[in-house]
């Protein structure tokens, strides 16, 4: 087994060269034990040299390599009227070589080589009687017809397995650069929404710093609420400004004029699924509490998102949206009872650029994500939102 390893590992050109020299050593035994050659006449070792050497030119020159084995048949022919096995072996290879590693061009003449030369080799024995001759050379085609077939074989299916390879890498390509877009447009949405409610919080502090400006003589109670708002809406859009700075943007689609969507915001947008033919239930769980302007979007574009995919995924189904207030968290689930159950999940059947999404946004504020099939059958989606009252 090492010694295959070792002879894989090699490279084609040396491996070459020892099976040439094997056929050399190979041929010169066998003139020891063969009587009807002689091992010490010239034209012997001629013939034992032209059906061995070339060998270590069979990749890159099959028609010469063939010709030159060919050559030393004939000659063998010649000397005893019959060649030595070693010689037809060492035919049969130099002609499912070049089957094997050359065009279609160039391994057919180098099959027409080899069989005309074995016919020849038949036809040189002055004694052989037709029947011989077309004996021998019907045995000695078929062979080499059969060794080029299967040279043939070889070549295709390798070249059919490089195509796959090559198109599988393709695809992972493809599949990575649309996942790395993915996660680019989608961080490009958060930051336009972070980008928004900033904006919003400036503005709010603007106003309200003007108003305890006008009222901070006559009234200093309201003045003193008003700048108490300040420093609550400054420490929010102090927050939302960190992660803003931490997301690469590209602004294609200019600010939004709409106030960004909450929570406050799902009856709204079950509406619009259950007429797109999903029915959806919602749920929500404890006492709903003033979330950061982010986690609010946040946590309405992961139910929208899981709403979607239940949409373009699931089928004929049934959704449930479950709101989870909780002290210092808000935990979110969607679930379907469609027909992708665990092992189309785990196929990618949901595995859209809207999962991509959710992660991002999660990941953004500290959160977790669960995502997978239901062993019933059908998907969830499952979210955990921290809550930093510091920035409320």
């Amino acid at each position: 087994m090492a010694l295959i390893k070792r002879l894989r590992q090699m490279r084609p050109s040396t491996f070459d060269r020892f099976v040439a020299l094997g056929f050399l050593v190979a041929a010169e035994i066998e003139l020891l034990f063969n009587a009807g050659f002689d091992s010490a006449n010239v034209p012997t070792q001629l013939s034992v040299l032209a059906l061995s050497l070339p060998l270590a030119w069979r990749r890159r020159a099959p028609v010469p390599v063939t010709s030159g084995v060919m050559g030393g048949v004939l000659i063998e022919s010649a000397v005893a009227n019959d060649p030595m096995g070693t010689a037809v072996v060492a035919a049969l290879v130099a002609v499912w070589s070049g089957a094997r590693h050359s065009e279609r061009r160039t391994a057919a003449t180098s099959l027409g080589i080899a069989v005309a030369g074995f016919w020849a080799s038949a036809l040189i024995p002055p004694t052989a009687g037709a029947q011989y001759v077309v004996g021998d050379g019907l045995w000695a085609s078929g062979l080499t017809v059969g060794s080029w077939g299967l040279g043939r074989a070889l070549r295709n299916r390798r070249l059919v397995a490089l195509t796959l390879s090559e198109r599988a890498d393709r695809l992972e390509r493809d599949q990575e650069e649309r996942a790395r877009l993915a996660v680019a447009d989608e961080r490009s949405r958060i930051a336009r929404e972070l980008h928004d409610i900033v904006a919003h919080n400036v503005s709010t502090m603007v106003v309200q710093a003007g108003a305890g400006r006008r009222v901070v003589e006559r009234d200093p109670d309201k003045a003193s609420q008003a700048f108490a708002s300040i420093e609550g809406t400054g420490r929010a859009a102090l927050s939302e400004m960190r992660r803003l700075l931490g997301i690469l943007r590209t602004d294609r689609d200019g600010l939004a004029l709409a106030p960004q969507p909450g929570l406050a915001h799902l009856d709204a947008l079950i509406d619009r699924v259950r007429e797109s033919g999903l029915p959806v239930e919602l749920s929500v769980i404890g006492a709903p509490c003033p979330l950061p302007s982010g986690v609010d979007v946040s946590a309405y574009r992961i139910v929208q998102e899981g709403l979607t995919n239940a949409l373009k995924h699931a089928g004929p189904a049934h959704a449930e949206v479950v709101v989870r207030y909780r002290e210092g968290a808000v935990e979110l689930e969607v679930i379907d009872d469609g027909r992708a159950g665990d092992g189309e999940a785990a196929n990618g059947k949901h595995q859209g650029h809207g999962l991509v999404g959710m992660r991002e946004r999660v990941a953004l504020y500290g959160g977790t994500l669960e995502t997978g099939g239901r062993r019933g059958g059908g998907f969830a989606v499952r979210a955990r939102l921290p809550i930093d009252r510091a920035s409320l």
